[in-house]
């Protein structure tokens, strides 16, 4: 068997000379490659120090801009590419609307990777505690949007408990036993509201929201939470959800369904989050399947614009290996750009995540005995 090592191709310098540059295509790590210049004495005294501090009752962390652009922060791609992202949100509607469809709808396709109308998915596991139902329900729902179409990648519960008295604890031993979990539809959220939750004050609902997101973030899902609107007009139609605005405040975002009349097949989503375009999309429900299809969308999505800088990485270093390692002066050199090397660590800093989500190359930077080095690696390396 071939070592892999072996087949990873050297990157060449640019220049008259033709010996091996100190930059390599390797299958290290940077963590085997540049160890820290710091002695243990000197973390371990770092570490007792940042310990005391925290320990102080007026202690609060802080970050300086520098040390905010200084870092990497990772962050997973969307659930569904211009639609579903990750965090906690609320899908709200009046009842008997056709909510329920639509969220067995969504986990379907992405518990399949197979795409939502015109957005694409990615696959991953999908819980969804359909809490008003039961399986006999759910049986005849499933067969009549799907037939007999088999997914081992989508779970179903009738039954849960209430946040604070056990759900947390069932959440996090799904995601353990499914550490490729990527949605979790809860539906709907007053089935799961503590013992005496019905005080809906800003504060109380603000607090329900905030511990779910918390929960939602540590493991890079998306919480999708299935909630009731009030009967009442508003203009905003985001008003309209059921509660007080602690709701939404606490929310990454929401979806708003609703129809003009209760007999038409067709519905309004409204789209908002903070992370997202705002969107309105028409649907139309099959009256065979009762699927929701899409008829038009009134917001056109804005796409960023290509990054030069992220293509020549593309195209100019993973042409024929799958590692990079070297310094940011080296790495400028090699892509011919003229951009100093404190300004394009920045830069790649800030788009990471972009870096990963449209080539599949992860980054880092690390400081290291001889100054600052870059890592770049192809995620199927």
């Amino acid at each position: 068997m071939t070592n892999k090592k072996e087949m990873t191709a050297p990157c060449v310098s640019v220049g008259a000379d033709t010996e091996q540059s100190s930059q390599i295509c390797t299958e290290q790590s940077i963590s085997e490659n540049c160890e820290d210049f710091k002695t243990y004495e000197q973390n371990l005294e770092e570490m007792q120090r940042e310990f005391l501090r925290m320990s102080d009752p007026s202690y609060l962390k802080t970050v300086s801009m520098t040390e905010l652009l200084d870092n990497v922060y990772h962050s997973k791609p969307p659930i569904a590419d211009g639609l579903l992202h990750r965090g906690t949100y609320l899908f709200v509607g009046a009842p008997k609307l056709g909510k329920s469809f639509l969220m067995a709808q969504l986990a379907y396709h992405i518990s399949t990777g197979t795409p939502l109308w015109n957005y694409p998915t990615r696959k991953g596991t999908v819980l969804y505690l359909a809490l008003e139902d039961d399986y006999k329900r759910l049986q005849e729902r499933l067969y009549r949007m799907f037939e007999t179409a088999e997914n081992d990648n989508l779970f179903f519960s009738v039954s849960a408990s209430q946040l604070g008295n056990g759900l947390d604890e069932q959440l996090t031993g799904f995601m353990r036993e499914h550490p490729d979990t990527s949605l979790i539809i809860i539906d709907t959220l007053q089935k799961v509201r503590e013992v005496g939750g019905n005080n809906y004050s800003y504060a109380n609902d603000y607090q329900i929201i905030t511990r779910l997101k918390k929960l939602a973030d540590s493991y890079g899902i998306c919480l999708l939470l299935v909630h009731h609107t009030r009967k009442q007009n508003a203009d905003d139609k985001f008003d309209m959800i059921s509660g007080t605005n602690g709701l939404l405040g606490a929310a990454d975002g929401a979806f708003l369904l609703a129809k003009e009349k209760r007999t038409n097949n067709a519905a309004i989503l409204e789209v908002s989050g903070r992370d997202q375009q705002d969107q309105r999309l028409y649907l139309i429900r099959n009256e065979e399947t009762l699927a929701w299809e899409l008829k038009r969308t009134e917001t056109e999505l804005w796409k960023q614009p290509p990054e030069p800088l992220l293509e020549k990485i593309a195209q100019q270093l993973f042409s024929d290996c799958n590692e990079w390692n070297g310094t940011p002066t080296e790495l400028a050199n090699i892509l011919g750009v003229d951009i100093k090397p404190n300004v394009l660590t920045l830069k790649l800093n800030v788009n990471a995540g972009r870096l990963f989500n449209e080539y599949g190359i992860r980054y880092e930077n690390k400081r290291c005995h001889g100054g600052r080095r870059v890592t770049l690696r192809r995620d199927d390396a």
